[in-house]
């Protein structure tokens, strides 16, 4: 009988095994269908260039197109300028400037709210808020459709997570039902998006209202694609359904309707300032650079004065509802500019998508585990500045490549 080598017991399995076990995405790129990580040569405006080819972007959440806004560039270049280029540093040290300080102060008062804690990603203002509020003893409950900023800030929170189905207040009421009857010792989270970054749909903010307060539970809302884009004045979800003084936290980010990047929270004071003086992720984090700082100012600047942006917005957004619908897309159940045309399986999504782009249309293809098992969609999303000619083009395009796949 051989025996093993003295050491045998004490090797450790290699790390990276499952690197080079990992085939999935490089049999879609020795396929010619891979969708990700597309370099864009250009301004990510309503038209881009990707490898020398022009194409309408419909892939991007420049809900508000400011992108390319010469107000809003301007303002980050002066603020680079007189700044420079970061804060080498994060805002509980050395990382705070007048514009951060500026910046909190106009979105408390854009949203209507005692206070504004901003971060540096949208992702990571999800992770510090979340997992510094729930402790141990807590729930947090969630929709199984969130983003997975929520759903990994979860797992960093030290209270229990249970989930319900999407946007669904009856089977909210019955999870928490079952949570209060199993000795519940603190207290209560509901988390959800306000529009869902996939299908679309806007929360049933009105009834999770009701269900929060029968058990007494807190609501945060992640409004990443509803700040510019619902309510009469641009505040979101809570706006929208006149409820502003009814949601405890609200987060956002600056990477869409805003241009820019980073996120934020408004809520009661007492709340902000905890979180400020708590959370890991604000900490020790290095704080947005000054000129992405500026951008968001300007960007709200021009929301706040520019109402009629957001109704050109919702005019498109109507015209490729009603082209999608007309044509025979299954568009699910959305209410807003993120537009999904359900697929179905990965390998029909990724043929329609590399049609698509061939033919100069910049969308993007979502598989598991961003949508369920056989969920598989191309999804859209519109802007303010779209012109007419160029959705024309969009539906004319998804059109004929619909029928050739077998879409429609």
């Amino acid at each position: 009988m051989r025996q093993k080598p003295e050491n045998a017991s004490t090797t450790a399995a290699d790390l990276f095994t499952k690197c080079r076990e990992f085939t999935a995405a490089k049999e879609v790129m020795a396929a010619g269908h891979y969708p990700y990580f597309r370099p864009i040569s250009s301004a990510v405006g309503d038209e881009v260039v990707v490898n020398g080819q022009p194409m309408i972007m419909i892939g991007s959440n420049n809900y508000m197109g400011l992108v390319g806004h010469p107000k809003v560039k301007e303002a980050a270049a002066q603020a680079a300028l007189k700044y420079g280029s970061g804060c080498t540093g994060s805002r509980f040290l050395n990382g705070t400037l007048d514009l951060h300080v500026e910046l909190e102060e106009r979105l408390a008062k854009f949203m209507k709210r005692d206070a504004a804690l901003v971060f540096s990603t949208g992702f990571q203002t999800n992770l510090g808020t979340i997992s510094c509020l729930v402790s141990k003893d807590d729930i947090i409950a969630i929709d199984r459709s969130n983003h997975a900023s929520i759903v990994d800030g979860c797992r960093l929170a030290y209270g229990k997570t249970v989930k319900y189905a999407h946007n669904d207040m009856d089977d909210l009421a019955r999870v928490l039902g079952i949570v209060s009857q199993n000795g519940l010792r603190g207290g209560i989270l509901i988390i959800s998006d306000g529009v869902f970054s996939m299908e679309g749909d806007i929360v049933d903010l009105p009834k999770m209202r009701e269900v929060a307060e029968r058990f007494g539970a807190r609501i945060m809302l992640d409004d990443a694609h509803s700040i510019g884009v619902l309510g009469q004045g641009g505040r979101g979800t809570a706006e929208h359904f006149d409820m502003i003084d009814r949601v405890d936290i609200t987060m956002g980010t600056f990477s869409k309707s805003f241009a820019s990047l980073g996120g934020f929270i408004v809520g009661d004071a007492d709340v902000i300032h905890y979180v400020k003086h708590i959370s890991r992720e604000l900490i020790f984090s290095a704080s947005i650079p000054p000129s992405s700082a500026a951008a968001v100012l300007a960007a709200l600047d021009i929301i706040e004065s520019e109402p009629e942006r957001r109704q050109r917005l919702w005019a498109n957004t109507r015209k490729m509802h009603q082209g999608f619908r007309s044509l025979g897309f299954d568009i699910g159940t959305t209410e807003t500019p993120v537009v999904p045309i359900m697929v179905g399986d990965d390998t029909s999504c990724f043929k329609f998508w590399k049609g698509l782009t061939d033919e100069g249309i910049f969308a993007n293809a979502i598989i598991p585990p961003a949508v369920a098992p056989g969920m598989s969609l191309i999804r859209t999303s519109y802007t303010a500045t779209h012109t007419d000619a160029q959705l024309d083009r969009v539906l004319e395009t998804f059109a004929r490549l619909g029928k050739k796949y077998g879409i429609i």
